[in-house]
């Protein structure tokens, strides 16, 4: 039997607003994956869980200021614990001009408000295929 994907979803920083991540989350779940909700977490403690629960994607929910910051500190963290090879998504407030630079730093997709479950689905398993073609 094949192994679900498992995704940890967090909430990097203090942010309050859960509704989004728990929307996601349910979709997730809902096409057959495994999903950690972590809720408010730090970057540092977002990339440890990560690695104990060996998930292979990360979601990450900002409502708040500080996308960007707060997205390169788990990226940076990911690194750290050398698990760059987890896929990483961000969904939130998130404003257009944002997207491209936060791709540029490594972020696999960028889910702003309004945005479909069904395209987060879609990353996730296109993402987990291309895992395994590599492997």
């Amino acid at each position: 039997m094949e192994r679900k994907v498992r995704v940890l979803m967090a909430k990097p920083g203090i942010d309050g607003h859960w509704r989004g991540a728990k929307v996601v989350t349910t979709a997730l779940r809902n096409a057959g994956m495994e999903v950690i909700f972590g809720g408010n977490m730090s970057p540092e403690a977002i990339a440890k869980v990560a690695v104990q629960e060996d998930v292979d994607v990360v979601g990450l929910s900002i409502l708040a200021a500080g996308h960007m910051k707060l997205t390169q500190r788990v990226l940076q963290a990911l690194q750290e614990e050398s698990a760059e090879d987890i896929v990483v998504m961000v969904g939130g407030t998130i404003p257009q001009e944002d997207i491209p630079p936060l791709k540029e730093m490594g972020v696999d997709g960028v889910f702003p408000p309004g945005s479909k479950t069904d395209l987060i689905v879609k990353l996730v398993k296109e993402k987990m295929s291309q895992k395994k073609a590599r492997a």
